[in-house]
């Protein structure tokens, strides 16, 4: 790791950012899925309300990889938690601790920020990777499906009408 570093990611690094991402989704086989524009990632994460933040692994002037994460809240803990959205080490830089760096970094942002929590999702077919969260401690949740509504769904499921209880004997 020549002149590594881990930096939070400003709006000129939102076209490095979205060609990361893109190379996530070809990783995952999502590619028809990643719709996201530059100005997407500039107003989501750079706009008057920030939805999310990034950090990017740098050698030298090159992007190795980033992990993109915002705050969730447990309200069984009553505390904030660290959910990362995705990681993602382009193929050049991978096997050479740039995905740890990148997960070492978070932990400390979430101990700092005093999570309850740190947690993220993992494909089931990617063995490598569980393998790898399990090696720094993390655990594989065997209970939790993630649960989704997005297109045509989301906007049937906003626009139904709100029944109130009385109405729905």
């Amino acid at each position: 790791m020549n002149d590594f570093r881990i930096a939070a990611a400003q709006p000129g690094d939102v076209p490095a950012v979205l060609s990361m991402i893109r190379g996530l989704a070809e990783f995952e086989r999502l590619s028809h899925l990643c719709v996201a524009t530059e100005t997407d990632l500039l107003h989501a994460l750079f706009g008057p309300d920030p939805k999310a933040e990034v950090v990017i692994a740098w050698e030298g002037d090159e992007t190795a990889g980033f992990a993109l994460f915002f705050a969730n809240f447990s309200t069984f803990l009553g505390r904030p938690g660290l959910y990362l959205e995705d990681l993602f080490v382009r193929p050049a830089f991978r096997g050479r601790g740039y995905g740890r760096a990148l997960l070492i970094h978070l932990a400390r942002l979430a101990v700092e920020r005093r999570c309850g929590r740190f947690e993220w999702a993992v494909l089931d077919w990617n063995e490598q990777a569980i393998g790898f969260y399990r090696s720094l401690g993390a655990t594989v949740l065997p209970d939790w499906r993630i649960t989704r509504v997005t297109g045509d769904a989301l906007t049937r499921l906003a626009t139904e009408t709100l029944l109130s209880p009385a109405d729905r004997r």
